[in-house]
């Protein structure tokens, strides 16, 4: 079988490598470098508390991949787990942290809900005063996507992928129905199957199959942080979920810093977007920080920081389906995709190869939820 994945971040690359490990004769185009648009600017993730079971089984599969991924593929991500502590201001946030808990632990996650004044067994600097209940998982963390990229890169190159950087998509072929190819600058490919895996640029792509999805890219930003006490490493990516604003630890006393903080969050080109970050944005968030911690104060100098883009749909679910005949939709994923990648990519594989899939139930996730208009599905654990 002859599959064209389109996207060379970490979750085209997870699923080029899943597919040539099951034996398929897979292409990889990239209009630019693998890894460098979306994945490179991620803040690297790897979590399980979240508020859908769908969302919480990605996580779970993704995680043996996680766990083991020096063995795997031979790379050592940087993988740390001091673990992700959410915090609840509101009566609404303590029911939904509550109802979440129940949710993680029936599906194998050891998470816990607590007092405020308990979790600063775990973030020494929190002022518990000010928030109502807490949610912590000891196993989450994060890890440097720069590296996962190279370590699913290798692996998709030695198992026979063909990957084209520089190679952008023009044109997605259909011969009826079906999707049959595509054309690039560098000429056409003729598939039995597309993957759309283009991130931020998947809506352009799905246009161009007449298969429109709702899948925006929004831009975000992150901070990195002088704080003016130091952040111990073991302190957990600290979030509080009312406010939208987070931090965590970063190498050589550095904290990164970061929120999307409401206000208009139209969608942006993703060809022409400012990739730096806004240093009022900092301020702001770094002055939010400092509310609800000890770590941060007027004093915490601002060193650099970036911007980068979500691919985001109205429910912060990502679409992963055959969205027509020829055309696997694996995109959408809200700020998730890089941890939820592993399992992503054997998804793919498993829907080209075998039309179906045992690894995670994602019917939960095909595009014809938007039609039905219902809010079942939505992501809540959102920072």
């Amino acid at each position: 079988m002859n599959v064209v994945v389109v996207g060379g971040g970490i979750v085209g690359l997870a699923s080029a490598y899943s597919l040539a490990d099951r034996g398929a004769d897979v292409t990889l185009c990239e209009k630019g470098a693998l890894g460098n648009a979306s994945t490179a600017r991620a803040a690297g993730g790897i979590r399980c508390q979240f508020s859908t079971a769908v969302n919480v089984d990605l996580s779970v599969a993704s995680r043996e991949v996680w766990d083991d991924f020096e063995g795997r593929f031979g790379v050592d991500i940087a993988y740390r787990k001091p673990g992700y502590l959410f915090l609840a201001r509101d009566d609404a946030t303590v029911d939904q942290f509550r109802a979440n808990v129940e949710l993680q632990q029936a599906r194998g996650v050891d998470s816990v809900f607590l007092d405020p004044r308990d979790a600063t067994e775990y973030c020494p600097g929190l002022e518990p005063e000010q928030f109502a209940a807490a949610t912590y998982h000891a196993e989450d963390g994060f890890a440097d996507p720069n590296l996962a990229v190279q370590g699913y890169a290798s692996a998709a190159r030695e198992a026979g992928v063909d990957v084209r950087t520089n190679t952008a998509v023009t044109d997605v072929l259909r011969d009826g129905d079906r999707v049959v190819g595509v054309d690039t600058e560098d000429g056409r490919l003729e598939a039995d199957y597309v993957v759309n895996a283009a991130g931020a640029w998947a809506g352009r792509l799905a246009d161009l199959a007449d298969a429109a999805l709702p899948i925006e890219p929004r831009r975000r930003q992150i901070a990195v942080v002088d704080p003016t006490e130091p952040v111990p490493e073991d302190v957990p990516l600290t979030i509080d979920l009312d406010t939208g604003s987070y931090f965590r630890p970063e190498r050589d006393g550095a904290a990164l810093v970061g929120g999307h903080f409401g206000g208009d969050d139209p969608a942006v080109d993703p060809d022409h977007y400012s990739q730096s970050m806004d240093l009022d944005w900092a301020a702001d968030a770094v002055e939010r920080a400092a509310a609800y911690t000890t770590y941060f104060d007027a004093e915490s100098g601002i060193k650099r920081g970036w911007a980068g883009l979500y691919a985001v749909t109205p429910d912060h679910h990502p679409v992963v389906e055959e969205t027509v005949p020829g055309l696997v939709t694996a995109a959408g994923f809200s700020g998730h995709g890089f941890q939820h990648a592993p399992a992503t990519g054997r998804i793919v594989a498993d829907l080209c190869l075998d039309g179906d899939t045992s690894v995670v139930d994602v019917d939960v996730l095909a595009s014809d939820r938007f039609a039905d208009g219902g809010d079942d599905l939505v992501e809540r654990n959102v920072a």
